[in-house]
């Protein structure tokens, strides 16, 4: 008992350095099941002003206990009690959602779209003739998984619908899983994007997660938006989501636990379906290529600083302004 109570001391120790280094949060998992050894941890936070919040599961079915996972019964009853803020009340509410029962979730983009053949982002165009093609072969492919009672999930936009209809399977479609809004740019081919918004263009390179097309959104907003459909996939068992390029990367950074610089550069390419997997602190992914060719959508991370093209943009202004100033004296 000795010895626990050492263990647990240097533990909170390393709660305190963590935190006062810039740490956010800290999980300090411990048998905290005495009302002695939650005061201990109540007057730590209190004593460096830090919010305590305890999650504890209880399992009271021997066959569960025998199986060795922890969780209330397999979720049947909760108890919540002086959820103190919006952080904890999300917290809350993610515990309620999640499940361990075996399932699979199955991410891919819509076929081929006419846009994605010229090179333009966004839009609202239907599919190719390959993405049609497609289409089909990804009916033939969740048929081969027979799965029970599949769920699928379709963007508000004709590519991911059309795709959907092809696999000729009830389908529900979520707003929330519309492409990233590119805003002034969309429909746009990303030499256009440079050549007519050479700032944007740099500063989108220079932080892609954070950057907000003018009059549309940025990754970060987009993470937001999907808040809802991530839940969601946690509370559902098998998950067919026809979706995009950017919402599927965002969604593959959940499961996969890839940070914000990571995200905006996941290789989600077209034709391909992801297959998760959740298995214990992880999730295991098989990727499956259905044979049809399409465009390549994906765009590298640039070596070249924000400085190099802030400095390309001001050439560019001052030549253009010198030549229209020229062009107005003749």
């Amino acid at each position: 008992t000795h010895l626990c109570r050492q263990c647990a001391s240097a533990a909170l120790n390393d709660v305190r350095q963590y935190l006062a280094d810039g740490g956010q949060v800290a999980v300090f998992d411990a048998t905290n099941t005495t009302r002695e050894r939650r005061e201990t941890i109540t007057v730590f936070a209190e004593q460096n002003g830090f919010k305590v919040f305890f999650v504890e599961s209880v399992c009271e079915d021997p066959e569960v206990i025998a199986e060795n996972i922890v969780i209330m019964d397999v979720g049947r009853r909760y108890l919540v009690n002086q959820v103190q803020d919006h952080i904890q009340s999300r917290i809350v509410y993610y515990l309620m959602n999640i499940h361990i029962t075996p399932r699979s979730i199955y991410l891919c983009r819509h076929g081929e779209s006419d846009l994605n053949v010229k090179g333009c982002i966004g839009g609202d165009s239907g599919l190719s003739p390959r993405g049609k093609e497609f289409a089909k072969y990804l009916r033939q492919f969740i048929q081969s998984q027979e799965i029970s009672d599949l769920k699928v999930w379709t963007s508000q936009m004709k590519r991911t619908i059309q795709t959907a209809e092809a696999v000729s399977v009830p389908y529900e479609q979520w707003k929330a899983l519309n492409e990233i809004d590119a805003g002034v740019c969309e429909e746009m081919m990303y030499e256009e994007i440079q050549q007519h918004y050479p700032l944007e263009f740099a500063m989108r390179d220079q932080d892609k997660y954070r950057y907000r097309y003018p009059k549309g959104e940025s990754y970060e907003d987009l993470v937001q938006r999907l808040e809802p459909v991530i839940m969601e996939l946690e509370r559902q068992e098998n998950v067919l989501v026809i979706c995009h390029q950017a919402v599927m990367r965002c969604l593959l950074a959940y499961f996969l636990d890839k940070t914000a610089e990571e995200l905006p550069y996941l290789k989600c390419p077209l034709h391909t379906v992801l297959k998760l997997t959740p298995v214990a602190y992880g999730c295991k992914v098989e990727s499956i290529y259905l044979n049809v060719d399409a465009v390549n959508t994906h765009r590298e991370r640039p070596e070249v600083g924000i400085h190099t093209y802030i400095h390309t943009y001001i050439h560019t202004y001052i030549h253009t302004y010198i030549h229209t100033c020229m062009h107005t004296l003749i």
